[in-house]
């Protein structure tokens, strides 16, 4: 006689878990980022729900299925990889994205064409090359920092890339490893519920351009085992075209 597998074996259940619990959360962030309201020392109400949103359905889910959190990759170790691993994406890529950034807007902000890929606004503000600027440190810069760490960062990396890819990992094992970071369906499934996500806000495609930092913060997280190095990475992505818009706004 044999026994059925119990949640954590059955890579079927795994999947259906991560696929219904995506699907919640983006029927609920749709309607939870229209919220425009501010409150003290909480901020933008809807940003906040969504964050608590993205930290307790995979508290939830784990419960359910007998697991923990550290299962989803919610912790450090090991600390030199991960800390290694998006010390080497920062020095790589983020230079990279810069040398972009300003080629885009040199270029789009003065064709009448392109011009229409720009976020609205942002050409009459654009100051060019030769008005770069240090961005003032200010207390509300540092505040959007710790934000992009502790409430964008973290909570995204620990339901995309910890929970979501991890269990879609179970059902849909990578064919393939490069440095040790699993490529295959359940990345590239990950990675577009991650853009998809996005979209609600402002309901503007470009928010699907996400899909490919997804796939790089999926494959840190499948390298690594944790999420550590994708949400210092997550975070610092985000801080960088802060840092980058003040510099050339005007």
């Amino acid at each position: 006689m044999t026994t059925a597998p119990g949640p954590r074996s059955d890579p079927r259940t795994s999947a259906r878990d991560a696929l219904i619990a995506w699907a919640v959360v983006a029927v609920l962030v749709t309607f939870l980022v229209r919220i425009n309201l501010t409150l003290p020392l909480i901020g933008h109400l809807g940003s906040a729900l969504v964050a608590v949103l993205f930290l307790y359905v995979p508290v939830y889910v784990a419960w359910r299925r007998k697991e923990d959190l550290v299962d989803y990759g919610f912790h450090a170790s090991p600390l030199a990889q991960g800390l290694i691993t998006a010390g080497a994406a920062i020095a790589v890529i983020f230079p990279l994205f810069a040398l972009g950034y300003f080629a885009f807007y040199e270029i789009a902000c003065n064709s009448s064409v392109l011009s229409a890929l720009v976020p609205h606004k942002m050409c009459s503000h654009y100051g060019g090359l030769a008005g770069l600027h240090a961005p003032e440190l200010t207390a509300k810069l540092a505040e959007f920092c710790a934000v992009q760490l502790v409430v964008v960062a973290l909570p995204e990396e620990l339901f995309f890339r910890g929970f979501l890819l991890g269990l879609l990992e179970r059902r849909f094992p990578p064919k393939r490893r490069i440095l040790g970071g699993g490529v295959g369906l359940a990345l590239v499934l990950s990675a577009l519920a991650f853009a998809l996500i996005h979209l609600p806000k402002d309901g503007d495609p470009r928010a699907l351009a996400t899909f490919f930092p997804g796939l790089l913060f999926g494959w840190m997280r499948s390298s690594t085992g944790s999420i550590l190095a994708s949400t210092l990475t997550h975070a610092g992505s985000n801080i960088l075209i802060r840092f980058l818009d003040l510099m050339v706004l005007r």
